[in-house]
């Protein structure tokens, strides 16, 4: 089946905006949906669900703010009902690596009938250049409650083109890939990594779990948002997605981007140079 137009869910997000690019640069119709778009989408509000997706043949979802929440499972099945009955014959799932709330989002998305394509993602190189990691790099010094656990980081742009490639070629349809960096660094080794590359001394530290979501609290995140890095970093981040996967070139036919060249590349444009 030939897709006609993409309703890319979270379509300004850190994914949505490149898998976005990368369909137009194909000539294929992405259309974003989120709160600010028209028409809007709010995973709140299901009212708005369907408007969103009338009119496009297949979707990719990043749901908010993540799939460990107990809420998700539920929400993703109505989801995909709701993407059926708007003529939506294909859905490209973004999910994390080792999170049970996940396995079972993905189980709802499943049952429904849909095809689906489901890209089990580990951390994000960019969560350290785009993310809630930037300010902390920028001032010298990042602090987070995980110790010496190595996790296979991938690249967000390596997603986004799966994610492409899973959109536009039907042998992946149906099909689960677990997508990770092609080597496990700790966020330790991370840190020295974009400390060289930058030419700057950045330390890594160990905080407390407790206090650590205690300084969120105090900078007023949402509970749900504070929960959701509990559970990361007291139970995912244990050693049990350290394993890095074949994923990326399963799909791609070739390797995933390696860290130290994300870092030398993030790098050269000045992202964690001291502010002024």
């Amino acid at each position: 089946m030939q897709i006609s137009t993409v309703a890319i869910i979270g379509g300004l997000g850190k994914t949505g905006g490149r898998v976005a690019k990368r369909l137009k640069d194909r000539s294929i119709h992405a259309r974003a949906a989120s709160r600010s778009t028209a028409p809007s989408f709010d995973w709140q509000d299901r009212g708005t669900w369907h408007a969103a997706l009338t009119g496009a043949s297949a979707a990719y979802v990043a749901f908010q703010p993540d799939l460990a929440v107990a809420r998700a499972a539920e929400a993703i099945s109505a989801f995909a009902k709701t993407a059926v009955d708007a003529g939506i014959g294909h859905i490209v799932l973004l999910s994390g690596r080792g999170e049970d709330g996940a396995v079972r989002s993905e189980n709802e998305l499943k049952a429904v009938g849909v095809d689906y394509t489901v890209l089990r993602a580990s951390w994000f190189n960019q969560n350290f250049s785009e993310g809630a990691f930037l300010e902390q790099l920028r001032q010298g010094r990042l602090a987070l409650p995980v110790g010496d656990v190595p996790e296979p980081f991938v690249d967000a742009d390596d997603l986004a083109d799966v994610a492409v490639e899973a959109l536009t070629n039907p042998r992946h349809r149906n099909q689960t890939y677990e997508l990770t960096g092609p080597r496990a660094l700790t966020f330790r080794e991370a840190v020295s990594e974009i400390a060289a590359a930058s030419g700057r001394a950045i330390e890594y530290e160990t905080a407390p779990v407790d206090a650590f979501t205690a300084e969120l609290t105090a900078a007023g995140l949402p509970q749900e948002t504070i929960g959701i890095l509990y559970e990361l970093f007291t139970k995912v981040l244990d050693g049990r997605n350290s394993n890095v996967m074949d994923g990326v070139q399963q799909v791609l036919g070739r390797p995933p981007r390696d860290f130290p060249d994300y870092a030398r590349e993030t790098a050269a444009t000045g992202i964690w140079s001291v502010q002024p």
